[in-house]
């Protein structure tokens, strides 16, 4: 028995290789941080104050280099609110946190630069003549893109007949985007609903081929958008703000 007990305490005692996550911040692409708007745009007329939210959403995961043991992986499975991710899935690359801020950091400018370049094709608008910035904090990496662009193109264009993409509604979603508008898979959507549904969304744009994915711990009173392009996620809020056909997964 003595081998045994002892392969159990070392078990319980060795750091494993996973990180620990949760429900993070969201954010209004279309509100202010850090006192200052999210998107700010100089070079060509907005169209006005959009009453609802487009809420960008995150998750909080444990940092890089702490150390994530047995116990904590047995209590995180049982809990609706954690996750338990490979932590080469949450920082790839290895490293430590300095590393992954870096990479972190490199991701969100990348995916600002295709956000802003989505959108002014999606609008036929000169990068030359309009001139974008976008200010979201602390938050990083790619999972942003989607719900930039769509801020962009509410704030220079709306609904194209003088009022909001949202309809007075708050939607939430993530997703990569490319600077053709296609739209990317991201990690930890499970937990992306729960921030959305806790801050008031009742619909979350989600990308396509992550429907089963989203619906595994799905809050009640969240409904679920699948988008594969910046167009296609126009089209959904054009539905969601009419009361018309939204897709679901």
């Amino acid at each position: 028995m003595l081998p045994v007990v002892l392969l159990f305490v070392v078990a319980l005692a060795a750091p494993l290789p996973f990180s620990l996550a949760q429900p993070g911040e969201t954010a209004n692409v279309l509100g202010r941080s850090n006192g200052k708007p999210v998107i700010t745009v100089e070079g060509a007329e907005t169209h006005g104050s959009d009453k609802g939210r487009l809420l960008s959403v995150t998750i909080a995961a444990t940092r890089p280099e702490a150390t994530v043991r047995l116990p904590d992986l047995v209590r995180s499975w049982f809990r609706r609110d954690r996750a338990v991710m490979p932590r080469d899935a949450v920082y790839p690359g290895g490293g430590d946190t300095e590393d992954a801020e870096k990479r972190i950091s490199a991701e969100m400018k990348d995916s600002q630069r295709n956000a802003v370049t989505a959108a002014l094709r999606q609008l036929h608008r000169s990068p030359e003549k309009v001139r974008v910035k976008l200010r979201l904090g602390d938050v990083g990496g790619p999972s942003a893109g989607l719900f930039f662009a769509l801020g962009i193109v509410d704030k220079l264009d709306g609904d194209g007949a003088g009022a909001g993409l949202t309809g007075g509604r708050t939607v939430a979603g993530t997703g990569t985007i490319d600077a053709d508008g296609k739209v990317g898979p991201v990690g930890g959507v499970p937990l992306k609903t729960q921030a959305a549904r806790r801050d008031g969304a009742t619909w979350f744009l989600v990308p396509e081929e992550q429907c089963d994915d989203a619906g595994a711990r799905l809050p009640s009173g969240l409904r679920l958008v699948p988008v594969g392009s910046l167009q296609g996620a126009l089209d959904a809020l054009e539905e969601i703000r009419t009361d018309g056909k939204v897709p679901a997964c």
